[in-house]
């Protein structure tokens, strides 16, 4: 399982995002940029949607490394805000979702080798009706193990609930790897291990079937890393 350590600043340090807008633009705050944007219908109207991570820009959030450690000389740990838009028949576009809790920083000041997270993967994408959000966790130093986190998400009841995840890990030095896809849906898992990208006498892939147990599906606004992690603790039970 993925752990990123999302950010940590608290709610109310955020801005308020209009309920609607003429443009995409008027969703993104003074003193905020757009660093990841995605188009397509989410809501099946026909529709191109919007999905956008948005930073804030404050230099005061871009620290010093410590002296001694490895990583950067500095870190950004400027906070990061999701935000989906469903476009209108008239062309505006009204907040469909938005998420503070579950992004994360460009830089960790716990882990300064860990690569950003967001940038490294394929961060956000819209395919088919679905939101997939995907982290990378690639350290420049200190750590052999890659991961890879893909959440898909879809608008039903009235909001986007979690439908799948997947993951992915690689040890860069033995080749080693594992991987595992979770439907939410149809409550079935596949888990791949023993492969090995190094040598082909050691790739010996096994895969196994499982059911897995109902759960209420999470709400992508709601979702934060504390409540993911109770989430796959439950169902994998």
């Amino acid at each position: 399982m993925l752990i990123i350590s999302m950010n940590s600043f608290a709610q109310d340090e955020y801005p308020i995002i209009p309920k609607t807008g003429p443009s995409m633009e008027s969703f993104i705050p003074k003193g905020w940029k757009v660093i990841m944007q995605r188009a397509g219908d989410l809501n099946k109207d026909g529709l191109a949607d919007e999905a956008m991570v948005i930073q804030n820009t404050d230099l005061k959030n871009i620290i010093a490394n410590e002296e001694g450690r490895m990583g950067g000389d500095t870190l950004d740990i400027n906070p990061r805000m999701l935000i989906v838009l469903f476009k209108t028949s008239g062309g505006s576009y009204a907040l469909a979702a938005k998420n503070v809790a579950f992004i994360p920083e460009q830089n960790d000041n716990e882990r300064p080798c860990l690569l950003d997270p967001l940038l490294e993967s394929d961060g956000i994408t819209i395919n088919k009706g679905l939101l997939k959000i995907q982290y990378k966790d690639f350290y420049s130093c200190g750590a052999w193990e890659v991961y890879v986190a893909d959440y898909t998400f879809r608008y039903q009841n009235q909001k986007f609930e979690l439908i799948g995840y997947d993951d992915y890990s690689m040890h860069r030095a033995s080749g080693e790897e594992f991987s595992s896809s979770t439907n939410f849906s149809t409550f079935k898992q596949k888990s791949i291990s023993g492969g090995n990208v190094f040598s082909e006498e050691k790739n010996k892939p096994k895969k196994v079937w499982k059911r897995i147990k109902p759960v209420k599906l999470l709400d992508l606004e709601r979702l934060t890393e504390d409540v993911l992690n109770a989430f796959l603790v439950e169902i994998w039970k």
